[in-house]
């Protein structure tokens, strides 16, 4: 019987990102208590870029934000998100969407595999995804049950299972 296998990886669907910005900008357009505070919320190549008059608009906007992003079914563990900078008379926040997993979160999610995972399962980091093998389905759903219960800084999900 051949091994069956499936990979942890972490993705943000850009599409979705890009209508909770939409969303946000919408609402915070038309929302009264942002009426008159230059408020604006908006793409910069790859990066969020929020602008405000003061540094609580501008928390207030990032806020805004990342309730439509969690609406959209998209993890606030992959929204890295800076502290308001000063820059003439506006604030700003400059955000980006983390993608991939890191090598040392590799490293983590594979030594948690190994340590608290059946022992017929085997990890092994490609690129910035990492390849679960077993020869039993149930210890593959067993890491997955694992990792899912795990408190851990990437927002993870799992693909190609076969």
């Amino acid at each position: 019987m051949a091994d069956s296998s499936f990979d942890i990886v972490s993705k943000v669907d850009r599409q979705e990102a890009d209508n909770a910005l939409n969303q946000a900008r919408k609402e915070v357009e038309q929302r009264y208590d942002f009426r008159g505070t230059e408020t604006s919320i908006a793409w910069t190549g790859e990066a969020i870029l929020i602008k405000a008059n003061s540094e609580e608009r501008a928390k207030a906007a990032l806020d805004v934000f990342q309730s439509k992003l969690i609406k959209r079914g998209i993890s606030l563990k992959s929204l890295e998100s800076g502290d308001p900078v000063a820059s003439g008379k506006e604030y700003r926040i400059v955000s980006s969407l983390k993608e991939g997993i890191s090598q040392e979160n590799a490293k983590k999610i594979g030594k948690l595999i190994r340590d608290e995972g059946p022992k017929s399962v085997k990890s092994q980091i490609q690129g910035d995804e990492l390849r679960v093998q077993s020869k039993s389905r149930d210890d593959l759903q067993e890491v997955i049950r694992m990792l899912k219960a795990a408190d851990l800084d990437v927002d993870l999900q799992f693909v190609n299972y076969r």
